[in-house]
């Protein structure tokens, strides 16, 4: 007689949440997450150095004692323009994630809910930006635009990044809106309002969730990307990516320009993209 198979039940699933998240591969990330959040918030703590104070007689020159990563072109501490450069480059990529999830939960749950015309009409626009080149729409917007700061370039990621989010809600937020005790609560004569924020949200966001912490990464990416290209944030802003679009014509002579701002960007995009992985396993009812 084969064997059965166990199947989470309501008591199970948060005693193998919290076993998971007591996981190394999820502590690691949570740890370097929690310190980049620290450098971005006070880089005091990081560098007394002023990343503005540069000496052109230090143009370009290697790591040497009290500077370990070197000065870059202008003769500014790469140290200390690595560390400050780390609050815009996070700043936006938590403000764009943070913008998506917003516009997820509104349109994810009305679509869901309501159906019919607000889905179409939902859906539809979600398949319009879906069959349109991000990057290309990106490039053509900023490229446009005199002022590009934290915000602007923000609004446009969230422009184009909202859309695979609200498929994500929507799917979720459908399959909330069947339940029976949601159904129930409709019959008792619950408003739309209450039965979405009492009801349908809290029982579909837990995917959303998880997926915010991988497209927190991404959005760092895409900054420090669009940054490289000359379209995104310029100086006197202070980021990973204007790091990295300064060092593109020098960095065969200087490497450490390159290497050092690469390395950052690399290990805080791997820690977010980790610790989504460790979450959506964590908030997977079927994990182990």
């Amino acid at each position: 007689m084969p064997a059965a198979v166990e199947t989470p039940t309501v008591a199970t699933v948060p005693v193998r949440r919290r076993r998971l998240l007591r996981k190394p591969r999820i502590a690691i990330p949570a740890g370097v997450v929690l310190m980049v959040l620290l450098v971005a918030a006070v880089p005091g703590l990081f560098t007394q150095t002023d990343p503005r104070a540069c000496d052109l007689n230090n143009s370009g020159l290697g790591p040497v004692a009290g500077h370990p990563f070197g000065f870059d072109i202008q003769g500014c501490d790469l140290y200390s323009n690595v560390v400050h450069g780390t609050r815009s480059s996070v700043t936006i990529g938590f403000t764009v994630t943070a913008g998506c999830v917003l516009i997820a939960l509104v349109l994810g749950c009305l679509a869901a809910y309501y159906r019919g015309f607000v889905d179409t009409v939902v859906s539809r626009t979600m398949d319009i930006f879906f069959g349109f080149p991000a990057l290309v729409g990106q490039v053509v917007i900023l490229s446009t635009l005199h002022q590009r700061n934290v915000v602007v370039v923000s609004a446009v990621l969230i422009l184009f990044a909202w859309p695979a989010m609200t498929r994500l809600m929507r799917s979720a937020a459908l399959a909330t809106v069947d339940l029976d005790f949601v159904k129930a609560a409709r019959g008792l004569g619950a408003g739309p309002v209450r039965v979405i924020v009492r009801h349908v949200l809290p029982n579909s966001f837990a995917p959303i969730l998880a997926v915010a912490s991988l497209g927190i990464g991404g959005m760092i990416t895409a900054e420090s990307a669009l940054t490289f290209l000359g379209v995104g944030l310029r100086a006197p802003s202070i980021s990973w990516g204007v790091q990295l679009n300064q060092a593109q014509d020098s960095f065969s002579e200087h490497p450490h320009l390159l290497l050092f701002p690469s390395l950052f960007l690399s290990v805080t995009v791997l820690a977010f993209v980790m610790l989504g992985d460790a979450l959506r396993d964590a908030f997977d009812p079927r994990s182990r």
